[in-house]
């Protein structure tokens, strides 16, 4: 969608060039040998530090000759401040990135948004992400006004209170989601399947987002469904092992499904419950290719646990890494719908007056060689739920996961 859009505006303001070109006849053609004749050197002079870093290999000429031209011809040129004409030319700078997770925050901007997490704000409860440059919906998380809106994963949101969302980053994304408790939102949600989008019209709340929910099935099959990396996931995990080992469970299904992730370590740690120590779970490695390689450090108490891992669009980055490498290392079967596909790695970087940058550092890596990012995880056997499904609240998916499960335990007998 971006790109597309992209690519027409260009030819817009192309043609718009061209049709003032034609309008202004002789005059343009003579000021524009004049330009070549006599071409102007620009002088800046309101500027300082302009040196700092400066790469010696890239030409600033049209740079300044654009910040004169619009001191000299902007209509409102006096409203503008240069500080501000910086801020909006670094913010173009990591725009040119193309990277939906780098972004730049002014002070100001800065200042407003730790207000924002600090202050009496509420949101939606849902995780949202960028995928082939279309803002979406990575997870509902479970009893927010997302899910309860029906809000689901790859649900692609198109406006946001009548604001376009191309081209849109995800942190400005989500600064006009959020607001005051009890407020509104409206976004625009198109959904694979649909004729057209639909508004949805949301009322925000605190969001207390949930970690895990544990319940035996079928007499003997221990069921975790895990909606969150967050620090008390690796210790309501352990609480539940132990119950399901205490009351005689076989197996265990893990449920990573809108699960949109959440801490790096946290995932390692789970990870060690089921693969030997020392086994790899990930690696990061940067652009200059460094790469630092994370093992599982637990107790490997179920390593020879029967294992099923169910995911969906909605499970994301650590979600991804823990169900990659528990199919990678121990060769678990992943039953539902292909993962939403999010590896990489932020890092903050703060600037000199306040500023930052959040940049894109790194990706994962499994341990079988598979890059993350873009593709996500194809699961060993697919099954998807309609919406006939939910509204008669059935869950094939986990229907299926348990069949896989107690053949794999079956087999573990023989």
């Amino acid at each position: 969608m971006f790109t597309k859009t992209t690519g027409k505006k260009i030819l817009i303001a192309v043609a718009v060039l061209a049709a003032g070109a034609v309008l202004l006849g002789s005059g343009f053609f003579i000021g524009f040998r004049a330009g070549e004749k006599f071409p102007k050197t620009v002088t800046v002079k309101e500027l300082t530090n302009t040196t700092s870093g400066q790469p010696g290999s890239v030409d600033f000429g049209t740079f300044w000759q654009a910040w004169e031209s619009i001191n000299e011809s902007y209509l409102k040129s006096k409203e503008v401040n240069s500080q501000d004409k910086v801020y909006g030319a670094i913010g173009g700078l990591v725009s040119s990135l193309g990277d939906p997770y780098s972004l730049f925050l002014s002070p100001k901007k800065n200042e407003k948004f730790q207000e924002d997490i600090q202050g009496n704000f509420g949101g939606i409860g849902a995780e949202i992400g960028v995928k082939k440059n279309q803002l979406m919906v990575v997870a509902p998380l479970k009893d927010t006004p997302a899910s309860r809106a029906g809000l689901k994963a790859g649900d692609k949101i198109f406006k946001i209170n009548a604001t376009s969302t191309e081209g849109m980053a995800v942190d400005e994304a989500v600064q006009l989601i959020r607001g005051p408790k009890k407020s509104e939102v409206t976004l625009t949600i198109f959904r694979d399947g649909w004729d057209q989008a639909k508004d949805f019209k949301i009322i925000r709340d605190t969001i207390l987002i949930p970690t895990l929910d544990y319940s035996m099935k079928d007499g003997d099959i221990a069921y975790v469904q895990l909606y969150s990396f967050n620090a008390n996931a690796e210790q309501l995990f352990y609480q539940s092992a132990a119950k399901a080992l205490s009351e005689g469970a076989r197996g265990m299904i893990l449920d990573l499904r809108d699960n949109p992730g959440g801490y790096l370590d946290v995932a390692v740690g789970l990870a060690g419950w089921f693969v030997p120590r020392g086994t790899l779970v990930v690696k990061e490695e940067s652009s200059a290719g460094v790469i630092q390689e994370l093992k599982a450090a637990g107790n490997a108490a179920l390593v020879k646990f029967p294992v099923v891992v169910l995911i969906n669009g909605g499970s994301a980055s650590a979600s991804e890494i823990l169900a990659g490498s528990l199919r990678d290392d121990r060769g678990v079967k992943l039953v539902g719908e292909k993962s939403f596909g999010k590896g990489t790695v932020q890092e903050l970087i703060p600037l000199r007056d306040n500023s930052y940058l959040k940049l894109t550092i790194a990706h994962w890596v499994l341990p079988s060689g598979k890059i993350l990012e873009n593709g996500g995880l194809d699961p060993d056997i697919a099954v998807k739920i309609t919406d006939d499904d939910i509204k008669n609240k059935r869950d094939p998916q986990l229907d299926k996961a348990i069949e896989t499960l107690k053949s794999e335990i079956q087999n573990s007998k023989s």
